[in-house]
């Protein structure tokens, strides 16, 4: 009956335990973000193991602090005048690359001049794979109005699953120069998204602003490079966003989860002062051909550092090339939908509490455990480094730990149960349900170790009830044994909960005080002394009577470096007291 009711309540708890996880929105929130760092942990094993190769063709040309330097020294200011940007793209198109991609703004400055943003523009018109970016955000109408973008640079994108995009849709833009704008369609957003500790783990394919759908920076690159010429797209009820012939999952907040390819410094580096010299005539032994080639700020002081899983200081540059890898390789991750999970937990879980339940070694049941854990982290592991799939391993984690649990506390309830009432009667004297002798000698001895090994002490009282054998013959054993049980109850009411209370033998009963030098002692001793005589004890015919107790007290190590010293000094002191009368504590 007793082995029922604990595998219903270990069912029961289960369930609770399993509700609040789901329902707990802040519970559920922290273990996302220990989910998420071992998401870090295996994408940097992966890239420790050389388990992905980034694409040779994705060139970087870095505004890097000696390119700032080189910017600063020769034009004497920042930014770069918008002609030598077009004097780059010349060059570069001479060599037929797949795509140049601009990861900034050329928003309109009062440092701009109207040729020099003219050149710029000429050459978005003539070049059709040119592409430059530009941001939204939440910034008030009142400081800005909300501009009116070209429809040409928006997508139509019929969403037919949950995600509603709140978290990406924004309120505003800053604009970059309307001639541009106007020049080309090649134009896409560079916001980001970050997760709850900072960590830029995934980014948006596309984003909201004033009802309409706007593409990714990344995703422009990504579909030139696919030669997909659609300007529609769907996002299916599995959260997959759909282009050509492969589907892009989104996470819950409408956002791509990227497959990284290195630490900083993936992709081919190029300074961008060697292409500002090498467009007025320098040599630049470099093929450009069939490139996308990405152009972004690297350096320090321009501050555009992002912190993502492989490393805390990350260009941004090179999370666009990332992403742009992503899209060419099919290579995003997949997140497992949060039930399928929590199944998965359940049954991980409850496989756990079968191995508990059928191995008798506690040490064995332990490892077979967690060697089923083990296995299902390496599943989730190799899932992620050739299937793209990202298998949760906390909640599994929580999960197994809970079932582990409430399957040995089942398990071993009955026998603890059992274990408790035989070591009950081997330690417990029976009838005034004090620790016995045996215990007692055990006791003392061990504080002797302790105190000893980290230079401590502790106090020992031995009692005698007074007269107890006149007692016995006058009342009876039975009211001998009435006034055991009470005055054995009345020490234990009066003394700590750390304090050990015993049957030494016959009428006597000890005290050990761990912790407790000599005043502390005799001042129980006295208090416990006051406290049996003010009491009434009730006797087995129903009279009650008064009784006293004579004590002896010692105190480890002044009165003995052994249990035998301290028995025998506290053994003298109770004799003090009987000699001087009774009712009292030896010794004072």
């Amino acid at each position: 009956m007793f082995k029922k009711f604990s595998y219903a309540i270990g069912i029961i708890f289960f369930v609770i335990f399993a509700f609040l996880i789901l329902k707990n929105a802040n519970l559920s929130s922290f273990i996302d973000s220990i989910e998420n760092k071992t998401f870090d942990l295996r994408q940097s094993i992966m890239i420790n193991e050389g388990a992905k190769k980034p694409n040779q063709d994705i060139v970087i040309v870095a505004i890097d602090d000696a390119t700032y330097e080189y910017i600063l020294d020769t034009y004497g200011e920042w930014p770069l005048p918008r002609d030598i940007y077009a004097d780059i793209i010349n060059y570069l198109e001479k060599q037929n690359p797949r795509a140049i991609a601009f990861d900034l703004m050329f928003v309109k400055s009062i440092k701009s001049k109207n040729l020099a943003d003219e050149a710029l523009i000429k050459a978005f018109k003539k070049y059709d794979n040119i592409f430059t970016s530009m941001n939204f955000d939440n910034q008030s109408e009142d400081l800005r109005t909300p501009p009116k973008l070209p429809d040409k640079i928006k997508i139509n994108v019929e969403n037919n699953s949950r995600i509603d995009f709140s978290q990406l849709t924004f309120t505003n833009c800053r604009t970059i120069l309307q001639g541009i704008l106007d020049a080309t369609s090649n134009i896409g957003i560079i916001n980001v998204s970050r997760s709850d500790d900072g960590i830029l783990r995934k980014m948006p394919l596309v984003v909201k602003y004033q009802d309409d759908y706007y593409p990714q920076l990344a995703l422009k690159v990504g579909l030139n490079y696919l030669g997909e010429p659609h300007n529609s797209y769907e996002i299916d009820k599995n959260s997959n966003f759909r282009i050509a012939d492969r589907n892009i999952y989104l996470d819950n907040d409408g956002s791509a989860i990227l497959n990284w390819y290195g630490p900083a410094n993936t992709y081919t580096y190029i300074p961008m002062y060697k292409l500002i010299k090498a467009s007025k005539g320098s040599r630049l032994d470099y093929d450009f051909s069939n490139k996308i080639i990405y152009f972004g700020s690297t350096a320090s002081s321009l501050f555009d550092i992002k912190t993502v899983p492989t490393g805390k200081i990350y260009p941004g540059v090179e999370v666009q090339a990332t992403y742009v890898n992503n899209i060419i390789d099919n290579n995003f991750i997949r997140k497992v939908h949060r039930g399928y999970t929590i199944a998965l937990s359940i049954l991980l879980s409850l496989l756990i509490a079968s191995v508990v339940s059928r191995v008798n070694s506690a040490f064995s049941a332990s490892m077979m455990s967690f060697s089923t854990y083990f296995i299902y982290l390496l599943i989730a592991y190799y899932a992620m480094r050739f299937e793209n799939l990202w298998l949760e391993v906390i909640y599994p984690l929580i999960f197994s730990i809970f079932g582990f649990t409430c399957a040995y506390i089942i398990k071993y309830l009955i026998k603890s149960r059992d274990f408790e009432q035989q070591y009950k009667l081997a330690t417990t004297d029976g009838l005034t349900e004090l620790f016995n002798h045996r215990y007692f000698q055990e006791q003392i001895r061990m504080q002797v170790e302790q105190c000893k090994r980290y230079n401590t002490n502790f106090s020992l009282i031995i009692i005698d009830i007074d007269f107890f054998k006149k007692f016995n013959d006058n009342f009876g054993h039975q009211s001998g044994d009435a006034v055991l049980r009470e005055v054995a109850q009345t020490l234990k009411r009066n003394v700590r909960a750390t304090d050990i209370v015993c049957r030494y033998g016959g009428e006597e009963m000890s005290i050990i005080l761990p912790n407790m030098g000599e005043k502390e002692a005799y001042s129980t001793a006295q208090k416990i002394c006051d406290r049996v005589a003010q009491n009434k004890f009730r006797l087995a015919n129903g009279k009650e009577t008064n009784v006293t107790i004579s004590l002896g007290v010692s105190t480890f190590p002044q009165d003995g470096k052994t249990a035998e010293e301290l028995i025998s000094a506290a053994d003298k002191r109770l004799y003090d007291a009987k000699n001087n009368g009774r009712n009292q504590v030896g010794g004072i």
